[in-house]
């Protein structure tokens, strides 16, 4: 089949303009006389249309020039090319006009053209134009996919974003997609067409997979209900279906999108929920101008509150974590993002009193977000001395410290594994969390604990790990098919940790709503499918049992615990116990076991200042009391 890619000669274009005009022009004649002119008419119009025929031709040529119409790649024609074809023609109409305004008071008392056949050459000629640019479109868009294997396309987005996914799509010669139409949420847009395509509602997603025997999905919206895209991908999922998404336009290169950017869905994208409502007014007046510390900040969490909180306007930055590298890129990241930013990037330890004093001492934090910890519970059931010196020891350092210089707010990050623990990571936050409680009100500094599950895509989470046995081919290791997990994003995690800070007033424990939990054989097993791989033929799911202090299921509340709502749907504060009053003592008692090194003194400690920590599938069982 005869295929067009190379560029048509520009004498060509400009030959085929001058022949549609004048194409145009007779067929406006014909039109004006109703098909019907006779010899003799036609002798009288060509009489006086031949004095000036050179003027029609050599207008047209001069302006079609002069707006470069012969330039554009005609197998490219966009919009832009529409509206210059457009003004050119008008433009050679208007001229026309003028020209035929000077011979009928200057000459022979004739028009260059009749006033009804000018009207019609200009939408004939603008018509013809445009029409003969888009056929050639058409079938050079049809001639350089010939040969390859087709796929049939739903667009899930029946905006700009969509519209723009589907013309791109089709200018790509290195793919064959039949976009077969879109799917809206929009019951108002269902039937419509957009640039041929029908739109149908989500709703018939099942009939159109069946029917039209579609391959893939391209989810095209920016700001998706999250619930129906869930449904949407779910069916796909279902029925072995690809599912892709277009990015953010802020990552299209050059403010062009191209195909190569079309990605495959994330895990991520399929557990996110409705997009959080700050009381951005509110986090404003509490962080704009202030000096704020964040601790663990080149970590997932502490570099998702950096960002969160650059957006606000502090007066300086500080951003303090023992890890280099990670703060290295997130220092570049915040000169690239956030240029107007005053930040600082500290490297130090918290478990490193004299270091922390020091710290306080120069720059005076009045906000202080505590996000270091160490939190891999398989490891620090191995080192629990460990989990003391940072976990402890280091919460108590930034406490102290806090209320010595009248820190304003000290907002600690803890974890769902601080409730009824059953591991020494979970006792270790939960005896920082009491450390800070036992503290608010020993100063002016306010205390505030926010507490949440496991958040995708952090570093060392289950999802992460996924990924990289799926690329080495598997198998995926899950510890038990019953194990479930509380999940929530980053941005989502950090929104809430600002929000639930700005509105503490000192000894909260806020709570996060985290949705349902979810089994992570079956986050397995979605990633799997979102991965274009088969379970089973593919790649294998492997149980590994249960690690030392694992839970089946995360808990948020301990059982002497209850909440009660805030103003905010996805923030609960919890009602907790009274701690004893000498708790504090047995705190410091248990941080200076750590130069003894014996983990089970340590450990034994932990399970007086908490109870109800009851080991599980470790070798601290021993140490609980029968």
């Amino acid at each position: 089949m005869f295929q067009l890619r190379s560029n048509i000669p520009r004498w060509v274009i400009m030959i085929i303009d001058q022949l549609i005009g004048l194409f145009a022009l007779g067929f406006a004649y014909l039109i004006r006389f109703d098909l019907k002119a006779n010899k003799e008419v036609i002798e009288l119009e060509w009489e006086r249309l031949s004095g000036s025929i050179i003027f029609f031709f050599a207008v047209k040529a001069i302006v079609f020039y002069l707006f470069k119409i012969h330039k554009g790649l005609v197998r490219h024609t966009s919009i832009a090319d529409l509206k210059r074809i457009f003004f050119a023609v008008f433009t050679t109409s208007l001229v026309y006009l003028g020209l035929g305004i000077i011979r009928r008071f200057f000459f022979d008392g004739f028009y260059l053209l009749p006033t009804s056949v000018l009207i019609m050459e200009f939408v004939f000629t603008f018509m013809l134009m445009s029409g003969s640019r888009f056929l050639v479109k058409a079938f050079y868009l049809d001639s350089i996919k010939t040969g390859l294997d087709s796929e049939n396309v739903l667009i899930y987005g029946a905006g700009i974003s969509g519209l723009i996914t589907k013309r791109t799509i089709e200018k790509d010669r290195r793919i064959n997609y039949n976009i077969v139409g879109f799917l809206d949420d929009n019951k108002k847009m269902s039937g419509n067409l957009l640039e041929g395509k029908k739109v149908f509602h989500t709703s018939k997603l099942q009939d159109l997979i069946r029917d039209e025997n579609v391959n893939t999905v391209i989810i095209a919206i920016q700001e998706p209900d999250e619930e129906n895209r869930k449904r949407v991908v779910e069916i796909c999922l279902a029925n072995g279906l690809k599912v892709q998404k277009v990015p953010s336009p802020k990552s299209w290169i050059n403010g062009e999108f191209s195909t190569k950017q079309i990605s495959k869905i994330r895990i991520e994208d399929l557990l996110g929920r409705k997009p959080i409502q700050l009381d951005e007014n509110k986090i404003a007046s509490e962080l704009k101008g202030k000096t704020i510390l964040v601790t663990g900040a080149a970590g997932s969490i502490g570099s998702g509150l950096v960002r969160q909180i650059s957006r606000f306007e502090p007066g300086k930055l500080l951003l303090l974590d023992q890890a280099e590298s990670p703060l290295y890129d997130l220092q570049n990241e915040l000169r690239t993002e956030f240029p107007e930013l005053d930040f600082e990037v500290i490297i130090g330890d918290i478990r490193s009193a004299q270091r922390m004093k020091r710290l306080f001492e120069y720059y005076k934090p009045q906000f202080v977000f505590h996000a270091a910890a160490y939190k891999h519970v398989p490891l620090m059931e191995e080192n629990p001395s460990e989990a003391v010196l940072t976990n402890v020891k280091g919460t108590r350092n930034l406490v102290d410290l806090s209320i010595q210089s009248n820190v304003e707010k000290f907002v600690m990050i803890s974890t769902d594994k601080a409730v009824n623990p059953t591991n020494v990571m979970g006792a270790s936050k939960r005896i920082a969390e009491i450390y800070a409680q036992k503290m608010n009100g020993s100063g002016k500094t306010k205390f505030v604990t926010t507490r949440f599950g496991n958040v995708l895509g952090s570093n060392g989470s289950v999802i992460p790990l996924f990924k990289r046995q799926i690329e080495q081919g598997g198998p995926l290791t899950v510890t038990d098919p019953n194990v479930t997990r509380f999940f929530m994003t980053i941005p989502e995690a950090c929104q809430l940790v600002l929000e639930a800070g700005t509105m503490g007033e000192g000894g909260e424990i806020f709570v996060f709503d985290m949705g349902d939990s979810v089994k992570i054989i079956d986050l397995a097993k979605k990633m799997i499918q979102l991965s274009g791989l088969e379970l089973g033929k593919d790649i294998e799911i492997k149980i590994t049992g249960l690690r030392p202090g694992e839970k089946l299921y995360e808990e948020l509340l301990a059982a002497e615990e209850n909440t009660v709502p805030t103003h905010h749907p996805q923030i609960l504060r919890a009602k907790v116990r009274e701690e004893e009053e000498g708790q504090v003592k047995k705190i410091n008692d248990l941080i200076s076991l750590f130069d003894q090194q014996k983990n089970d003194e340590i450990v034994g400690k932990m399970k007086e200042i908490v109870p109800e920590f009851i080991s599980n599938n470790s070798v601290f069982e021993r140490l609980d009391r029968k």
